[in-house]
């Protein structure tokens, strides 16, 4: 039934009422830090600040990808970012993100460190410095470079639209739901339509585009991101899923994708494997044995 109550915009508007829903409590209208708290350092060039959300996964993958491929500079910890519990607005997660959002990488291997923040940016910046899953070829790099900004672009509206109105908002409304919903399949048509014709998204190649997109669009057609895979009509997606599964195959993206995480079953969707180690932080490989 459709929603008939009606809102008036204030002239001025103020945060008065708190919004509510799951992640209200660290939903504010003003930026910087609350409270000061230094990061934990560990001993590799690279420290992760991160969580197990499918920005966060992103990099884990791709350092995983990198070590898999034997370099060893792309040895790194992982710190874990309790958001629920507000730690991203830590004056030292501030003074790496000014944005206070999960992740947030530092390299120490420059000096100064360069810190690297917004997950897009720390995928493009790890694979130029290690020289993998970016293509060279200049016209071919220009399409992984779309297919990337496309995903950080259109995440948005799968996640905090879609994602927040179907699954976290306190009050369920009938324009919202269906405004995103819409936006979220017509992305995943844009996917399988561009799928049917490649095995990645760029072509031939698995690139940092394919697990940037992963992160988001795999996790909701394989896990059922939001509890929406039957909302969404996912199976539908045919080529997307063929994808996904290709690339959840991978034993770097199954190691990257429990670093930082503290919750769900501990199995892989494909073939029950109980007690399958979450490692809510990560400093050396045998952390994931």
């Amino acid at each position: 039934m459709p929603n008939t109550s009606s809102y008036t915009p204030p002239k001025v508007w103020q945060n008065i009422n708190k919004n509510g829903g799951k992640w209200a409590n660290i939903n504010r209208p003003t930026a910087g830090a609350t409270h000061e708290k230094e990061l934990p350092v560990g001993k590799h060039p690279l420290q992760l600040y991160s969580l197990a959300t499918p920005n966060g996964v992103k990099v884990t993958i791709l350092l995983e990808e990198l070590l898999a491929l034997g370099h060893k500079g792309a040895e790194y910890d992982a710190f874990l970012i309790k958001i629920s519990d507000s730690e991203q607005f830590g004056s030292g997660f501030v003074a790496l993100n000014p944005n206070s959002k999960i992740p947030a990488l530092l390299d120490r291997s420059t000096s100064p460190g360069t810190r690297v923040f917004e997950s897009g940016a720390i995928l493009l910046y790890l694979a130029e410095k290690f020289g993998e899953f970016v293509p060279d070829e200049q016209s071919a790099r220009a399409e992984c470079y779309s297919w990337l900004f496309w995903q950080m672009g259109s995440a948005p509206y799968l996640g905090g639209g879609f994602g927040h109105f179907y699954a976290y908002a306190p009050e369920k409304f009938e324009y919202p739901i269906d405004r995103y919903a819409m936006e979220a399949k017509r992305q995943l048509d844009v996917l399988d339509q561009n799928l049917s014709a490649r095995p990645y998204l760029c072509g031939d190649d698995y690139n940092i585009a394919d697990i940037a997109t992963y992160a988001w669009y795999g996790n909701l057609v394989l896990n059922n991101s939001y509890n929406a895979a039957e909302f969404l009509d996912v199976v539908s997606y045919k080529h997307v899923a063929r994808w996904a599964m290709e690339i959840e195959r991978r034993p770097a993206v199954e190691r990257g994708r429990r670093v930082n995480k503290t919750w769900g079953p501990e199995d892989r969707p494909w073939e029950r494997r109980d007690e399958l180690k979450r490692a809510p932080e990560r400093h050396d490989a045998s952390d994931l044995d």
